[in-house]
């Protein structure tokens, strides 16, 4: 007998289960089995992703293939591994079945993930490069939808690590579901008494000439809105469609908008008021109107006016911010030309 296991060391048995005997020679071949499905499914996953990567059109169901693909061979590479250890596979009701009850005590949550993922990755109504926000505020472009959690990158560069469940449980914005733009409001004020249509002008030509604006057209264009009164202002809005490249980054176009109106604003000589008491000068040993201003060497309304045209326009950082490229955040889709009515 030990000639025999010395001629053939792979048919040492190391566990007997019932009738099931486990050889060294089976652990060994199921090893290989195991690492040979984990090394193919890697393969399969670059090649497709390569070709997501090529095909941004497709992305998304590419995406699904490769997850599906990758999962499926590693569970394929298992199952045949236990056959090639001796494992009678039917013999693995019993173990589900204990499984089944350590899933309903302990593990709801890891399968709760697990299927919200599948959902996902089936549904797409949150796929790999769309811009979402989180019911806590949270915002970022999807990068990965893994089995338990998904990947979310923000525009500061951080990941955001967030169960797959919160994203089908909790309400969800997808900005860019659709690959279409969205319209943005931007609130600014002004001082009671100014021209309005002098204000609207201002505002839309400062917008227009801001990079990432859409152009008008029939349904969408930019617009100007006054929407109340406040204490010691008008309440304003400025209503504008950004270009869908631009809308991963609302913070930025936010703060790009109303550098630019403030710019605007201050070039018309339109005044952007602040909690203040006005005092009238009516007289000044006998001096009124711009005659007292000169003795009390203020400088005059007009004077303002000149200097306020004279000034260039400042540099808009949040303006270029928007041209700023995260090199690991995924391709947007290839626009088609519009459908026609």
């Amino acid at each position: 007998m030990a000639e025999n296991l010395f001629n053939r060391p792979d048919a040492i048995e190391l566990v007997k289960l019932g009738k099931t005997t486990i050889t060294l020679g089976g652990v060994a071949a199921a090893i290989v089995v195991v690492v040979a499905s984990i090394y193919l499914s890697k393969l399969v996953a670059a090649g497709l992703r390569r070709l997501r990567e090529r095909s941004a059109v497709a992305a998304p169901s590419l995406y699904i293939v490769e997850k599906l693909s990758t999962y499926g061979l590693r569970v394929i590479g298992l199952l045949v591994a236990l056959s090639v250890m001796g494992v009678n596979l039917t013999s693995l009701a019993v173990f589900a079945g204990a499984l089944g009850v350590g899933v309903g005590l302990g593990l709801q949550g890891l399968v709760k993930d697990f299927a919200s993922g599948v959902s996902l990755m089936f549904e797409r109504l949150v796929a790999v490069g769309d811009f979402v926000e989180l019911q806590n505020g949270a915002r970022g472009v999807v990068h990965e939808i893994g089995p338990r959690s998904t990947r979310i990158r923000t525009n500061d560069s951080t990941d955001l690590i967030v169960p797959n469940s919160v994203l089908v449980n909790e309400q969800v914005v997808n900005w860019t579901l659709h690959h279409s733009t969205r319209r943005i409001r931007v609130p600014f004020v002004t001082a009671f008494g100014v021209d309005k249509e002098k204000v609207r002008e201002a505002v839309l030509k400062a917008a227009h000439s801001v990079s990432f604006t859409a152009p008008d057209d029939g349904a969408r264009k930019a617009q100007v809105w006054l929407v109340g009164f406040g204490e010691s202002a008008l309440k304003f809005e400025l209503i504008v469609w950004p270009t869908i490249e631009s809308v991963r980054r609302p913070a930025a176009i936010l703060a790009a908008y109303t550098w630019a109106i403030d710019d605007a604003l201050r070039g018309a000589g339109i005044e952007i008021p602040y909690p203040q008491r006005d005092v009238r000068l009516r007289g000044l040993f006998g001096e009124e109107g711009d005659d007292a201003r000169a003795a009390l060497r203020l400088e005059t309304r007009a004077g303002r006016k000149a200097k306020a045209k004279a000034a260039h326009a400042s540099k808009n950082d949040a303006a270029e911010d928007l041209k700023r490229e995260d090199p690991e955040e995924p391709p947007l889709p290839v626009q088609g030309p519009p459908s026609k009515p």
